[in-house]
């Protein structure tokens, strides 16, 4: 089996990384989850800009992972802005053996999941407001655009039904 790269992107709030972890967890040993915020925020305490060095620690971890990986999950809100020439070289590397998704939802819907969090209180409304972006897409092949009327367990459901029709 080739490794696949699984991207998974959207606004704060929107369940990537509740998502990414139950995957992970679901198809066990030989994945690998690279989240934005741990990069960027925990290990290398930088802000979220053009240039940022993430942006390379994200694509060369993600490139460790398809030599030593089933699965390479990469997940954040990732904005095309700044990300986009990543993500793409990446499908490159992975040979377009990719699958990205995209949590669309309305504003008033990640504020909603946002205040379920446990680290709820680490930032506010406010903030939210300041990162949201809009209409986000990387218009590549495989993005799948996942809204608010599908549940988490139809979400995943989907996820690892494309790693087995797609690998």
């Amino acid at each position: 089996m080739e490794p696949k790269l699984i991207i998974i992107r959207g606004n704060s709030g929107s369940g990537k990384t509740t998502v990414a972890n139950k995957l992970q967890k679901m198809l066990g040993p030989g994945t690998l989850v690279v989240s934005q915020d741990t990069v960027r925020r925990d290990m290398l305490h930088v802000k979220d800009r053009h240039g940022n060095p993430s942006i390379g620690l994200i694509r060369l971890i993600a490139e460790f992972g398809k030599s030593n990986c089933h699965y390479v999950i990469v997940e954040g809100i990732l904005g095309k802005a700044i990300y986009q020439e990543m993500l793409h070289a990446l499908i490159g590397f992975f040979e377009n053996n990719a699958d990205v998704y995209y949590f669309d939802l309305p504003f008033s819907e990640t504020v909603k999941r946002h205040h379920m969090k446990a680290d709820a209180q680490e930032f506010g409304v406010e903030r939210l407001e300041e990162w949201w972006l809009a209409n986000d897409f990387l218009s590549v092949e495989n993005e799948t655009i996942l809204d608010e009327k599908l549940s988490e367990a139809e979400i995943i459901s989907l996820i690892l039904k494309n790693c087995q029709t797609k690998s």
